[in-house]
């Protein structure tokens, strides 16, 4: 099997430490970012199996921003990306995410809170495992 790194792009230390935990126990290295910036760096420098990326941080859409980026740039283009995010809920959007090749260039998005066994999944279903 190949490196099974994944990097978790959150502004929520809770949060992140309990995906961590729930990664580790799988497994898998998790490596962490507080924020968009720091999050593309380690995509760039770790080379992750696949980014857990949540999308309220410094900014509201910061996470959108960053999945864009991350398909522009040739070291990170083919790194999987799963969107995990509470902004439906934090604005009381009637609609969803979908993941498409130009606006939202991920895997997935799951909404927060999301159940380790449905994250566990996702990102099985994304490695390929």
């Amino acid at each position: 099997m190949a490196s099974r790194k994944i990097l978790i792009v959150d502004d929520d230390a809770d949060f992140v430490s309990a995906v961590a935990q729930t990664l580790q126990a799988k497994g898998y290295l998790a490596v962490c970012a507080s924020d968009g910036a720091e999050g593309f760096k380690k995509a760039k420098s770790e080379t992750p199996s696949l980014i857990l990326l949540d999308v309220m941080m410094t900014r509201k859409t910061e996470g959108f921003d960053v999945a864009r980026q991350l398909k522009k740039c040739p070291e990170t283009r083919k790194i999987p990306v799963i969107i995990l995010t509470g902004i439906r809920k934090e604005f009381n959007l009637p609609f969803g995410f979908e993941a498409s090749d130009d606006w939202l260039p991920v895997k997935t998005v799951l909404e927060k809170p999301v159940k380790p066994d449905r994250l566990l999944k996702a990102i099985e279903e994304c490695l390929g495992s």
